[in-house]
């Protein structure tokens, strides 16, 4: 059971991880100043990988646990606001409004690790790989923000 439970979260990553190929960085991206510690191009989607199979297997291990339901209403909002940052940063390239759904996403991810954490230590240090992740990302979504503060488009 805890494989089919495995291969449906991480299908609803996978739906996540596609918004990066349908909304790719582009001539847009490439041409803000960003900060010089933005990790290479190529850390992006092998990262993403690692945390897409460790919160698959966080949510797994919890999903059929008594109590587990706000640890996976938390998964689930966590996964949404995932879904959307990309769209909104490349896609409508709103770096202000993504900015607001990296710390909507920050604020889930971090309630996400505590809920897990509760039910399962392992799946809540499962988390934390992506807890620290989405902090970088706010961190680097922040700095390009500053430093193309004319950027979006109206």
């Amino acid at each position: 059971m805890i494989y089919l439970l495995f291969a449906i979260f991480l299908v609803a990553c996978g739906a996540a991880g596609a918004t990066g190929s349908m909304f790719p960085p582009g001539q847009w991206y490439d041409r803000l100043k960003k900060p010089s510690w933005t990790p290479p191009n190529w850390l992006f989607p092998v990262a993403w990988t690692i945390l897409y199979l460790c919160m698959s297997a966080a949510a797994a291990r919890v999903a059929m646990l008594p109590g587990s339901g706000i640890a996976l209403a938390l998964w689930a909002l966590q996964i949404a606001l995932n879904t959307l940052w990309t769209p909104v940063f490349f896609g409508l390239q709103r770096i202000q409004a993504g900015m607001g759904v990296l710390v909507m996403l920050w604020l889930s991810v971090a309630a996400c690790t505590v809920a897990l954490w509760q039910l399962d230590w392992i799946s809540g240090l499962l988390f934390v790989p992506y807890l620290v992740w989405v902090s970088v990302a706010a961190a680097l979504n922040y700095s390009v923000l500053r430093l193309n503060p004319n950027a979006s488009v109206p």
